[in-house]
């Protein structure tokens, strides 16, 4: 037998330091219009190849066709960034506080603030995108473990076709499915993201397979094998791989062969008792601190071509990792538990639970014993809104490959599908190895040793989090359309009131919303606590008619809008702000200057729920001994007892105070999701991910033991108060609904036709008393602009 040999994935840094080919390509001027022209040009069965499967037209290369048109990403004006700053900060901050950092952001606006912008615009200058190198670097120099901190999580919702309904038959289907979507990307045939058929960035998916995370001494690099062609299959953690595509990145492998390696690799795994494959479970490596971490990798690759070098490449090249658990988790908490950082069970002082049957590294899909299914993932490269589209496609065609056994005329969502496997001369697959081989790693003491510390190091990480669930089945987006409101507007509103019902005080929150209409593009936060939001939680919780409190959440779902809006058009300024913080810490570099630090980089990480782990700032605290390089890279310099004036904004207490995220929230949801979330992005925070359906609402919420259970009780409250008000409004017919239907208002007029039709007690449908079907779907005009994942507003 030939054998096959892995290299390190390639380090893909280097790409980001691509210069941008200007304002025109070909001619034709960079913008959403050409990007629109652009996707237009491709025919229909290229751009939806849903039912038109059997049309020969489609045409390879309309994923990436658009790129080279999409407009590159704006930098804010200077006045405006810091007035929305100041906006911001405002219903956050006592009047002195307030009067302070107004001070202090006319004096930066005044001195250098205007000296950073032009070294921005500077900077960006030919760059794809002014702050894609500082957004990667934050992530990349985190050095805490990545696993609660860093990777999100999605639960698919089960299988709709029951034989499907176990571990073995859901894991097959997902990764049939997986490959399809692969390949789809790597020949350019995955019809691009739209938001009203505005064309959006598609460069992560190119970053989605195929990837790693790979720490070094001075940071984490990605690395990426794009010719990769196996997975991984994680079991009792202990590790297998075998082939699935070949070299043209069709499938090598039908859904009955993968079903029947994984069997294979199941009944092997079970021949080691638990606690003995324990001692050998290498992935809790991967939930270490990132330079120990880094440290570790260095003993496995200490020898190049040993056998633990080789099996170190086999994982980091592999296209994704297949995490089979032994686990059935039942309630939705042990489920997003499970699928986040996996549980703990310790049995006669050995860890037996599933967090020691993962690799964080990489993209994750993860099958418990009974059929649930769920993702985790690397979120470097990769928002939110890429994954979910893997993750929708992958769910959508098991449903469809399962009605062509029904029907061969069914539709396939993919424009071409790989030959069959079946019926292919096995010599054409090529250099392929479709036996599953186990990994055998050589223990030596170094790495047995960190592995037991690793294990109760993430132990304690377990167990310093909790996990709290809602579904909520009354109402969800239909109800809150019909009733004139932004669905995400409205849930937004919720935490706010929820909290503050429970604690009597506003605090940081925190949403991304998607900025991919540009080229590279990624998220900018909306914040989410407005003077208008101030005085709806207020008036809620006062002693307030039902009119006054719906006028004023009506108000305060306005502005929400009317700011998420502004973000998607990446006029937000948190994104602006960072920006020029870490110009800041560049020139300093490029003067040859230290500056004293007191915590270390964490307090360099962006503003966003994936990146942040501390009470301290999210976004770019001055606090930080981490300073830019001139490749655009962080690098740290030593402490010095020499102080650099730090501009007035960054110096300014408001600076953490809106950094300081307490409720870090993202929206995420279509029907092939039953949850989604996160960890806490601070200590005495909460990380909440929510997905509004069409008739319902779910949540997953986590913190560091703050109640979590009690904060869910507390908005599922709000929800039916809410809706009790609305309705409350409906009947008295005071509630200025633009969607109010004519056949109802013809029922309000005076009755003329006589006491018998006034007759019986009206029967009002739960949810959808005043509106007929048609006007209940209707979507508001900031739908498919908001949400960490949700960023089309189903992700």
């Amino acid at each position: 037998m030939a054998v096959r040999t892995f290299t390190q994935p390639r380090s893909l840094n280097e790409s980001l330091a691509t210069v941008m080919s200007g304002t025109e390509v070909n001619g034709v001027v960079r913008s959403e219009a050409a990007a629109k022209e652009s996707q237009q040009s491709y025919p229909a069965e290229a751009k939806d190849p849903l039912a038109s499967h059997t049309n020969p037209h489609s045409k390879p290369g309309i994923t990436f066709a658009h790129q080279d048109r999409l407009p590159k990403l704006p930098i804010p004006d200077l006045d405006k960034s810091c007035q929305k700053y100041l906006s911001a900060l405002k219903p956050l901050q006592s009047p002195k506080e307030h009067h302070d950092t107004i001070m202090s952001v006319q004096e930066f606006v005044k001195s250098d603030g205007a000296v950073l912008q032009e070294k921005l615009k500077k900077y960006a200058n030919g760059r794809a995108n002014y702050i894609e190198q500082f957004w990667y670097d934050s992530y990349l120099n985190f050095d805490n473990p990545v696993v609660l901190n860093l990777n999100p999580f999605f639960l698919l919702e089960d299988d709709p076709t029951p034989a499907r309904n176990n571990q073995v038959n859901r894991a097959a289907s997902l990764v049939v499915s997986a490959l399809s979507f692969v390949r789809a990307v790597r020949r350019e045939e995955l019809p691009p993201d739209t938001v009203r058929g505005q064309p959006l960035c598609m460069y992560q998916y190119s970053r989605l397979f195929g990837t790693a995370r790979i720490p070094t001494e001075n940071g984490c690099q990605i690395g990426q094998d794009p010719t990769s062609k196996h997975i991984v299959v994680l079991c009792h953690g202990q590790f297998y791989w075998f082939d699935v595509l070949d070299d043209n990145s069709d499938l090598i492998m039908t859904e009955k062969d993968v079903a029947l390696n994984l069997q294979v690799i199941i009944e092997d795994a079970a021949e080691v008792p638990i606690q003995e494959a324990a001692k050998g479970a290498l992935g809790v490596l991967s939930t270490e601190n990132r330079k120990v971490w880094s440290g570790l990798r260095d003993v496995l690759h200490r020898e190049e071509g040993s056998n633990n070098s080789d099996c170190l490449n086999i994982v980091d090249s592999a296209l994704f990792i297949l995490c089979l658990d032994y686990t059935e988790p039942t309630t939705g908490a042990e489920l997003c538990m499970n699928m986040l950082c996996g549980s703990s069970k310790v049995e006669k002082g050995v860890q037996v639970g599933t967090c020691t049957n993962r690799w964080y590294d990489k993209l994750q899909i993860i099958v418990c014993k009974n059929g649930s299914a769920g993702i985790n993932f690397e979120h470097t490269g990769v928002d939110g809104h890429t994954v979910l589209r893997f993750a929708s496609d992958v769910y959508t065609d098991t449903i469809l490959r399962f009605a062509r056994t029904i029907n061969g005329g069914a539709p396939s969502l993919w424009a071409s599908t790989s030959p069959d496997p079946a019926k292919r001369d096995p010599d054409s697959f090529g250099d392929v190895q479709t036996t599953p081989h186990k990994l055998e790693w050589d223990m030596v003491p170094e790495l047995s040793t960190a592995l037991r510390f690793a294990e109760t190091r993430l132990a304690d990480l377990i167990q310093q989090n909790e996990f709290a669930t809602l579904e909520f089945p009354h109402y969800g987006k239909n109800f809150m359309t019909s009733m004139g409101f932004s669905p995400d507007a409205f849930v937004q509103m919720a935490f706010q009131a929820a909290y503050y019902g429970l604690y009597g005080r506003m605090e940081c929150i925190y949403e991304p919303a998607m900025t991919k209409f540009y080229y590279h593009g990624r998220t900018e936060a909306v914040r989410s606590v407005t003077e208008e939001s101030v005085d709806f939680v207020r008036t809620f919780w006062g002693e307030n008619p039902a009119a006054a409190k719906v006028e004023t959440l009506r108000k305060a779902c306005t502005k929400h809008s009317e700011i998420t809006r502004d973000c998607a058009k990446a006029q937000g300024p948190d994104r602006h702000l960072y920006a020029l913080y870490c110009i800041w810490q560049r020139a300093i570099d490029e003067e040859g200057m230290e500056m004293a630090s007191s915590d270390g980089y964490e307090s360099t990480r962006p503003s966003s729920p994936e990146v942040s782990e501390k009470v301290n700032s999210v976004v770019g605290s001055p606090n930080c001994n981490s300073v830019i390089s001139e490749n655009g890279s962080l690098s740290s310099s030593p402490h010095s007892p020499v102080q650099h004036s730090m501009p007035a904004l960054f110096a300014d207490s408001g600076w953490d105070k809106l950094n300081t995220t307490v409720l870090s929230t993202s929206n995420c949801g279509n029907p092939s999701l039953r949850q989604f979330g996160f960890g806490p992005t601070s200590g005495d925070g909460f990380g909440i991910g929510y997905i509004i359906k069409d008739g319902s609402i779910s949540i997953c919420a986590s913190s560091k033991h703050r109640q979590t259970s009690r904060f869910i009780d507390a908005l599922e409250s709000y929800f039916l108060e809410i809706r009790k008000l609305l309705r409350q409004l409906k009947r008295r017919g005071t509630s200025a609904d633009k969607t109010a239907s004519r056949a109802r208002e013809a029922e309000d007029r005076p009755n003329k036709a006589g006491r018998l039709k006034s007759r019986g007690r009206i029967i009002l449908a739960d949810g959808k008393t005043q509106t007929p079907a048609t006007e209940s779907i209707t979507e508001s005009d900031d739908e498919g602009l908001g949400g960490y994942f949700a960023e089309t507003r189903c992700c």
